[in-house]
């Protein structure tokens, strides 16, 4: 009844930064902060956990405080997204 889901993705906090990533080609530290309203130690935390998974890229610009992180979703990302949000899909058409 699971098979598909990926349990990286499937955190709900990850599932919504994959989600901002898979409708834009990049996505600042501040916007997924903002829009996921976390703070910075928790989105680094679960932004982590994707970049070790190969999901997204992160990219630095500058130095110390006027440091800037740019997130980029990979394409190992957006077919491991496509596939998760297809089996939460079968896994919702079959409780319908």
């Amino acid at each position: 009844m699971i098979d598909g889901l990926d349990p990286i993705i499937h955190v709900p906090k990850r599932l919504a930064a994959m989600g901002i990533l898979a409708n834009a080609p990049s996505v600042s530290f501040r916007f997924l902060k903002e829009h996921l309203q976390l703070s910075d130690s928790d989105l680094s935390k679960q932004m982590a956990t994707l970049e070790s998974a190969g999901y997204v890229t992160a990219t630095k610009d500058g130095h110390g405080r006027g440091t800037s992180t740019t997130y980029r979703m990979t394409r190992a990302g957006g077919h491991a997204f496509e596939a998760h949000c297809a089996a939460l899909r079968a896994l919702l058409d079959g409780i319908g």
